[in-house]
């Protein structure tokens, strides 16, 4: 134990004595470190920001809708959705066998329809929705209350807004739950007030999905086809029971509505974790690229550390000649420039995660993106630096220890 912490007396000596050369060596290391944990912080900030988004969509979904790409041309023949009333119960019905947990319709009106109050006015996506749309779709009450069945059975002229059409069209100096709108010009009572939900970077990077969810109106789907005249659903939006079983979960849907309508029409089913898999993958990639660039700068940090050492072995000749002259072994010489190359890295490292914090604080504050360390980069961030450092410093080291110690006391 004396000897090593000597080693480390004599390798901190060494390395004061060219504060400057070993400076530029921490420097290096200290870059690549902050860059390489900036990076990996940013990507998980990513990871967390689209998978907070994709909730909003409810992570265990499954869509099922008419296939108007089918190849087939006497499946595109027939107008409507192909899908109706008596399917969604039907699914409803047999949905402990399929797989489902919870099932809503999703109906659209064809066309844009003004929403007002008195000089309000405003353009909302108008959506039919049943009992559990809001379940399925993670949407959270900030007053009010969810649709019940009474409303879906009996048509009531009732919605639920978000908090764009509710500072829009509601009198804000009257409660909200109780206030009355017009759609189309019919009356609804306002029953429920929706949270707000961001999917502001799926919107920023052009995915379809990040579609303001804060500027819709929710009413009863029956509600909505009664105003359009017709029983039909646009499409299906189903809650699996398993998410791994999605895939197979959906399949069943289909070929049930398949089954139900045998004859001119094809349907299409899409998953959350299909979305969430593509996602992955984009993700995994886009950090791995962005790690790799990031380790070009270790790497180089690690390249200066091996030119630091080697042109200490050859300022310390002598040196190394005296050692080995008064009985100092291979061994001791090797750990000791060892040493002092893990030094520099190990320095380097730490404060290389301490600018990598700081940079990355400041990254979030400005942009308002969450970045998001893990304490395995912080200890695989230390470990790299060290071993970049050994590495470095090996050939240097071993360089040394293998002087002849007459030839060493020769040199100028």
């Amino acid at each position: 134990m004396k000897r090593f912490i000597g080693n480390i007396e004599q390798a901190l000596q060494a390395l004061n004595v060219h504060r400057r050369r070993s400076a530029l060596s921490v420097l290096g290391i200290m870059i690549g470190i902050a860059a390489v944990m900036a990076v990996g912080a940013i990507s998980r900030g990513g990871n967390h920001l689209i998978y907070r988004e994709l909730e909003t969509f409810g992570l265990n979904s499954v869509w099922l809708y008419r296939n108007w790409n089918t190849q087939d041309v006497t499946l595109r023949e027939k107008d409507g959705t192909g899908i109706n009333n008596d399917d969604y119960y039907a699914l409803q019905a047999d949905r402990e066998a399929l797989g489902i947990k919870k099932i809503t319709p999703d109906v659209r009106p064809y066309r844009n329809w003004e929403s007002s109050q008195g000089n309000r006015k405003a353009n909302a996506q108008i959506i039919g929705v049943g009992r559990d749309f809001t379940d399925i779709s993670n949407d959270k009450l900030i007053a009010g209350r969810f649709f019940n069945q009474y409303d879906i059975d009996q048509r009531q002229s009732v919605v639920l807004l978000a908090p764009q059409m509710a500072s829009i069209l509601l009198d804000p100096d009257t409660a909200p739950i109780g206030q009355h709108i017009y759609i189309d010009r019919k009356r609804f009572l306002v029953v429920g007030l929706l949270a707000n939900k961001s999917r502001d970077f799926l919107a920023s990077i052009g995915s379809s999905g990040g579609r303001n969810a804060n500027d819709r109106i929710l009413m009863p789907f029956t509600t909505l086809q009664r105003m359009m005249g017709m029983k039909e659903i646009g499409n299906l939006q189903i809650e699996v029971a398993d998410f791994d079983q999605a895939e197979a979960t959906a399949e069943a849907a289909r070929q049930r509505l398949l089954a139900n309508h045998p004859v001119g029409f094809d349907y299409r089913a899409e998953t959350m974790a299909s979305y969430i898999e593509t996602t992955n993958k984009i993700l995994n990639g886009v950090a791995i690229i962005g790690i790799v660039s990031a380790s070009i700068s270790l790497l180089v940090g690690g390249m200066g550390i091996m030119n630091v050492m080697g042109t200490a072995v050859l300022e310390r000749t002598r040196e190394i000649g005296v050692r080995k002259a008064i009985g100092a072994r291979e061994k001791d010489i090797m750990t000791q420039f060892l040493l002092e190359a893990g030094l520099i890295s190990a320095v380097g490292g730490l404060l290389g995660l301490l600018i990598g914090t700081i940079a990355s604080t400041l990254l979030a504050k400005i942009t308002g993106f969450p970045i998001i360390p893990s304490t395995w980069q912080v200890v695989a961030a230390l470990v790299i630096s060290i071993v970049v450092g050994l590495l470095s410093g090996f050939l240097p080291a071993r360089r040394a220890a293998r002087m002849k110690p007459v030839q060493a006391l020769r040199s100028e």
